[in-house]
């Protein structure tokens, strides 16, 4: 960490704060150092310390525990943002960005997958398989959910990734709010992706995604009657 000059001292303290936790100083669940060290720090007023740090609990990047300090809680404030915009967002909304992430997701996956993907998205599947059949709505959200997201990395585009996870709360509530784990014993849409994207056939592996999401559609419409 660096001291800092004394030209806009707040907003150079929350830069240098932010910095911080970008960089890993602090990881999310971390306590930051008390006002009076991060004064000293920067070489600023304890004042300066106690606006910057506002602002970044403002962003939830920061949250204060009375009598305990102040803890990261994020590391990304695009994140927090689209966090905040997919709460507000309809299901019908969600699961139409889904489509074109899903489709361009399974087209990349049956071109650029490896056996380690293929191990990853098999695993996922059996996951998702036991949950369903113990009747485990939550462990088979997170499958579910997981096993998306493996499509997506087996893709091999970072950025691809990084738009899927960043959505994963979003989808995560879409899923268990359907209650698709009535079919989870005998489920041919998520079988026929992983057997697309397995034989290397791009084509399947789009119309498998495809069904998937026309699936929760009409789920959807269903609860929605």
């Amino acid at each position: 960490m660096k001291s800092v000059g004394r030209v806009s001292i707040v907003d150079t303290v929350i830069n240098e704060l932010r910095g911080e936790i970008a960089r890993g100083t602090w990881q999310v669940g971390d306590r930051i150092p008390t006002e009076s060290r991060l004064a000293e720090i920067f070489g600023v007023s304890r004042l300066s310390v106690r606006e910057a740090v506002r602002v970044l609990v403002h962003a939830e990047l920061l949250t204060t525990r009375q009598g305990n300090g102040t803890f990261v809680t994020a590391t990304d404030e695009g994140r927090i943002a689209l966090r905040r915009r997919l709460d507000r967002a309809r299901t019908t909304d969600i699961l139409d960005v889904r489509r074109g992430l899903d489709i361009v997701a399974a087209r990349l996956a049956a071109t650029m997958r490896t056996e380690e993907d293929l191990a990853s998205l098999q695993e996922a599947m059996e996951r998702r398989t036991a949950a369903g059949r113990a009747g485990d709505l939550d462990t088979f959200t997170d499958a579910d959910v997981d096993f998306h997201l493996r499509i997506a990395e087996a893709s091999h585009n970072p950025l691809l990734s990084d738009l899927y996870r960043n959505m994963s709360d979003a989808l995560w509530e879409t899923v268990k709010a359907n209650q698709c784990i009535d079919e989870a014993g005998d489920d041919p849409f998520h079988t026929a992706l992983y057997e697309a994207v397995r034989n290397g056939d791009p084509a399947a592996a789009t119309a498998a995604a495809l069904a998937i999401l026309d699936d929760y559609a009409a789920e959807e419409t269903e609860e929605g009657e």
